[in-house]
């Protein structure tokens, strides 16, 4: 339990700009730091009942285009007494400033100290985040132990899709919240304002107490964990009786009762994306079985073609973007996407608006599509990911997609104007072999000719990106070993070799990778259980920052780290990674839900070892996979019927005051 304190909250938050503004001129990139965007908001502290500092752990370059954090940002905001402000992970060189000048974390609305906010959320999208967690949290001055924190501290939330298992940074955050976030901030917003508005009774744990009991915010110091004498995991049980044995998801069901963002924000820094995004639905039912992403968003959920055009419409007007995003997690599949492209074309007909579909799938993609897209003139990327390289590992990862619906949609895109393809491939799947792997040269050189043939022309191009498999929970490859980083490095200079064997496709071909050493990591802190919490800290400790990015991750860190920490518990690195789970091994997550059944997960995962497929549910009928009932939902899709609104076409978007052409 906590030591309770008798130490106030401060009354006022104090900018920290003028210690901050003298650091600046020293660091690269102070813009990030600056804030003052198109569509930040800065609110008065003393009018706010409930503050929350909202964080997306990595560089203000990656984090300030997170559409979840400006959902949020901006649902929060929306309400007169709450106040939301930002704030990102820092660059070493501003950090360790930071420390020298006594400068805490702030945030980059209003340059307040993070730790003077009610709620401190975190959203992470990835594991390799977690380093950057405790950098901000130690230079906020919150304690990193969750256990020794007082009533001064805010309580550090989490959030994302790695809170579908939490457990490794179980130490050092207060609570979670698994699924969406829309409805939930809202909900712990009024219990934290009740909360306080009471004076703040039975201080913190009460708090978290109050949360807990919602059944959809897991606080782990209400749970313990016994472990077999072999390491793994004998139960997760609460420890007290007022809290619930099992945790389950949030699930926004009417996406068009939240069209968010309105206002987006404009970076004042070059950032990895900018333009107008809209979520156009929510969820998956494709079944990749290494899909974490869509095995957890279940149902899908499609907001209407109507909303969409307004949204665009109102966002475009707001940001002066020029490029509007059509993001989901399979975006050609929603059911009206046709119309929706067509309207949304015709609408900025004669503009420089160009649209996009940042996920597109081999068999969705078409003719029709491919004009929509290029309507402008303007042709944003495009990128097909069949994930495996040969027929076999795609029906065992299920992916149903040919070689012929990869070479017949690739020429279209071609044909259509585009010199430029990327095609996305997975390695070190399960039962992969050397041969899977090199199929994907196979692929490549067929796309190259075909795309010649049907053009005319040398003057094409496909780039082929390999990412490395990470077993996630609450997929039915959570029990999967993973394969040894020296084997996917080995594959993958098989699949270079094999790629230029022939000089004239191959200089046509760009090969980009990423080596399995970050992937065994991600794999560790992917399925680890809270002694890996141990692990983290002391990478941290010897200065394990942004794991993310290549230039600052350190295999040999976390080896090292691995290798001093885990014996005391009788495990290891390889137990966490390379290890398969059998059927009855308690999970880490299993007191989680996500709404999925873990007996169907298994059966999905005998499936994928037999190379059987498993259809979409949304064309044919249920099978089983819990979500629906579990979470009393629904799959909702279209089409309505009904077209994309205003019907009138836009000449010139009206730009706001000091918005760049």
């Amino acid at each position: 339990m906590s030591v309770q304190s008798t130490t106030p909250r401060p009354v006022a938050a104090n900018s920290v700009w003028p210690q901050l503004e003298s650091l600046l001129p020293q660091v690269t990139k102070p813009i990030q730091y600056v804030g003052g965007e198109l569509g930040a908001v800065v609110k008065d502290w003393d009018a706010a009942a409930v503050r929350w500092a909202l964080m997306y752990p990595d560089a203000y370059e990656v984090g300030l285009p997170n559409q979840g954090v400006q959902i949020l940002y901006e649902v929060l905001n929306e309400l007169p007494d709450v106040l939301a402000e930002r704030t990102y992970a820092v660059w070493p060189d501003l950090e360790k400033l930071m420390r020298a000048h006594r400068v805490p974390q702030f945030t980059v609305d209003a340059h307040r100290p993070v730790r003077d906010f009610d709620v401190f959320g975190i959203s992470f999208a990835t594991e390799l985040g977690y380093t950057n967690l405790l950098t901000a949290i130690d230079l906020a001055g919150i304690p990193l132990l969750a256990a020794d924190r007082t009533d001064a501290d805010p309580v550090v939330l989490a959030g994302g899709h790695a809170a579908f298992n939490p457990e490794p940074i179980a130490d050092f955050i207060d609570a979670a919240v698994l699924g969406d976030g829309e409805e939930a901030v809202l909900e712990i917003t009024a219990i934290v304002r009740e909360w306080k508005a009471e004076g703040c009774p039975g201080g913190r744990d009460e708090l978290l107490l109050r949360l807990a009991r919602t059944e959809s915010v897991y606080v782990p110091r209400f749970y313990d964990v016994d472990y077999l004498p072999d390491g793994r995991i004998q139960r997760v049980v609460p420890n007290r009786a007022d809290v619930p044995f099992r945790v389950h998801k949030r699930t926004t069901m009417d996406l068009d009762a939240w069209p968010y963002p309105k206002k987006p924000l404009v970076p004042l820094a070059e950032t990895v994306h900018e333009r107008y995004a809209v979520e156009i639905f929510r969820g998956c039912t494709r079944g990749c079985r290494f899909c974490q992403a869509g095995m957890i968003t279940r149902p899908v959920r499609e907001r209407s073609i109507t909303t969409v055009g307004q949204m665009v419409q109102e966002g475009l007007e707001f940001s002066g973007f020029h490029e509007v995003g059509l993001l989901s997690l399979s975006s050609a599949d929603h059911s009206e996407i046709g119309d929706m492209c067509s309207g949304l074309a015709e609408q900025y007909a004669g503009t420089n608006v160009s649209l996009s579909l940042p996920s597109t799938r081999v068999d969705a993609f078409n003719i029709d599509l491919a004009q929509e897209l290029s309507r402008n003139g303007r042709r944003t990327g495009l990128t097909f990911a069949p994930e495996g390289g040969s027929e076999r590992i795609r029906k065992v990862i299920n992916k149903m997609v040919s070689k012929d619906d990869l070479i017949r949609t690739v020429v279209t895109a071609y044909t259509n104007g585009w010199r430029q393809v990327k095609l996305y491939f997975m390695c070190g799947l399960p039962t992969e072999t050397d041969d899977d792997v090199l199929e994907i040269a196979d692929m490549a050189h067929e796309v190259i000719r075909a795309g010649r043939a049907a053009t005319g022309s040398k003057d094409i191009r496909c780039t082929v990106s390999i990412g490395g498999f990470v077993p996630k929970p609450h997929t039915p490859f959570q029990w999967a070993a993973m394969e040894r980083p020296e084997v996917i490095d080995g594959r993958l200079k098989l699949l270079k070799q094999a790629i230029n064997a022939d000089r004239s496709l191959g200089r046509a071909i760009g090969f980009r990778y990423h080596d399995g050493e970050p992937s065994l990591i991600e794999g560790l802190l992917s399925r680890g259980d809270r002694r890996v919490g141990a692990v983290i800290r002391k990478v941290w400790e010897n200065g394990g920052r942004f794991d993310g990015w290549s230039e600052h991750f350190s295999y040999q860190r976390w080896v090292d780290a691995a290798a001093e920490v885990l014996p005391a518990f009788g495990v290891d690195l390889d137990w966490y990674t390379t290890r398969e789970r059998d059927e009855l091994e308690v999970l880490p997550w299993d007191h989680l839900d996500s709404g999925l059944d873990k007996d169907w997960l298994w059966q999905d995962w005998q499936d994928s070892l037999s190379e059987y497929e498993q259809d979409d549910c949304r064309w044919t009928p249920c099978f089983d996979c819990g979500v629906c009932p579990a979470m009393d939902t629904e799959i909702q899709i279209g089409p309505t019927g009904k077209k994309l609104l205003p019907l009138t076409p836009v000449n010139g978007l009206k730009l706001p005051a000091g918005t760049q052409q």
